[in-house]
């Protein structure tokens, strides 16, 4: 459905080390780091990447806006919530099942150092 998503952020390289871990736990991989720029994904394949903004102005997180990454398993959103919280992240809804959404989504949110929200869900039963 999209091709990529743009994170903006003060120190690009600085703030892999936060993405780089975080998205391991869902089998994303880091595509390239190179000095002011990240990405993650897939070269042909939906990609993230952690850029500073081209105006040059100070990145902001958008308000009511969050990324959501497909989880395999629901140990897989546990493991991404957990990596989030242990370097820096915040939580912005514990791992769970969200009934309201359908009676399999199991998702959790953070927001990264710099106030980016995030989500991990997985939306299989047995996952």
């Amino acid at each position: 459905m999209f091709s990529h998503v743009t994170i903006g952020s003060r120190n690009p390289n600085e703030a892999s080390k936060f993405y780089d871990e975080v998205l391991s736990t869902l089998g994303i991989d880091t595509l390239f780091n190179v000095d002011g720029a990240v990405a993650y994904g897939e070269p042909t394949g939906p990609k993230t990447f952690i850029l500073k903004p081209f105006n040059g102005e100070s990145p902001i997180p958008g308000n009511g806006g969050h990324i959501a990454y497909l989880a395999d398993s629901r140990d897989q959103v546990d493991a991404f919530y957990a990596a989030a919280l242990k370097l820096g992240g915040t939580d912005e809804g514990a791992p769970g099942l969200r009934p309201q959404y359908h009676q399999n989504y199991y998702g959790a949110y953070v927001r990264d150092p710099e106030g980016n929200k995030l989500q991990a869900v997985c939306h299989s039963k047995n996952g």
